[in-house]
């Protein structure tokens, strides 16, 4: 969804933009070339390879961007360090980069069979797939795969996983697949890959992803000039569940008590929502990368 994210942002010439998930570098790139000559770019990103790929696809615009590897929820810290007090727009992709998934040593994807069971977007912090797996309570482990994932056989699928390390520790994807598999009836198996929600999940917990984020949205859509917009692609939906209702906060006049006479809380709208429903992927780029069949862009304009 390039281009929907392009045309959302409605870059001006000589901007300053923040990518907080910088990935392959392929939002970033485009906003570099679309605000040349003096556009400046600012972006984070917590996975070494990715800022080394994307650090090496943006060589041309050589001194009008800086990648920090951080998480985007430090974007304060980030932004301060460069100086910057507004932003003229801010783009967040979530998710896994087609990288990582691909990559089958950094353990995201179910069908890496023999891939470890890794999922760490920052490869320097201790936490990982396999410590999860091997180490959560059984009732940790179905709280996890219930609210991240929106799996309705949660408690099974972890009661089966306890008992399983019990014999030895869960190490590869493709135990961790099996199990899963095996834990959900056959006639629930039609609806796509058995370990898909599951997988999903323990990313998130591994990488913190939910954590912090709606504080996050809040405070990046403020530090936006008047007039700058913000796009959000979310991959699952309790992300886009998040993004919705922190747009809908800023979007609103006064939050005072309905049965107060007056406002007291002084709070004014801050932002035009520009996307009254989520932009999804077209057909054609469904067709050519079924990834993007759960996208969903979200895109909201300062207005103060």
């Amino acid at each position: 969804m390039l281009e929907e994210c392009m045309q959302g942002l409605n870059l001006v010439d000589g901007g300053t933009y923040f990518d907080g998930t910088v990935g392959g570098g392929g939002h970033s790139y485009e906003i570099l070339k679309r605000t040349s000559p003096t556009g400046r770019l600012i972006a984070t990103d917590r996975d070494d390879d990715a800022i080394k790929a994307a650090s090496e696809r943006l060589k041309e615009f050589e001194g009008r961007f800086k990648i920090y590897k951080s998480d985007y929820k430090n974007f304060e810290e980030v932004l301060n360090l460069e100086g910057v007090e507004s932003l003229d727009g801010a783009i967040l992709d979530f998710g896994v980069s087609s990288y990582q998934l691909d990559n089958a040593e950094r353990g995201f994807s179910y069908m890496a069979k023999n891939a470890p069971l890794d999922m760490r977007m920052d490869k320097s912090q201790t936490l990982t797939a396999e410590k999860v797996i091997n180490g959560y309570s059984k009732e940790k482990l179905a709280y996890i795969l219930k609210e991240y994932g929106e799996e309705k056989f949660a408690s099974n699928i972890a009661a089966n996983i306890v008992k399983a390390r019990t014999r030895s520790a869960i190490t590869t994807c493709g135990e961790l697949a099996d199990i899963i598999e095996s834990s959900i009836p056959i006639k629930f198996r039609q609806n796509g890959p058995a370990a898909r929600k599951s997988f999903q999940a323990i990313r998130i917990e591994v990488n913190g992803e939910l954590d912090g984020l709606y504080d996050c949205v809040l405070g990046l859509t403020r530090r936006l000039k008047k007039g700058g917009r913000i796009a959000i692609l979310t991959f699952h939906s309790l992300e886009d569940r998040i993004v919705k209702q922190a747009f809908r906060l800023l979007e609103q006049d006064c939050i005072c008590d309905k049965s107060l006479p007056i406002c007291v809380c002084g709070k004014k709208r801050e932002i035009e929502i520009i996307t009254a429903k989520p932009i999804t992927a077209s057909e054609e780029e469904m067709s050519a990368n079924t990834r993007s069949r759960s996208a969903k862009l979200r895109i909201a304009e300062k207005v103060i």
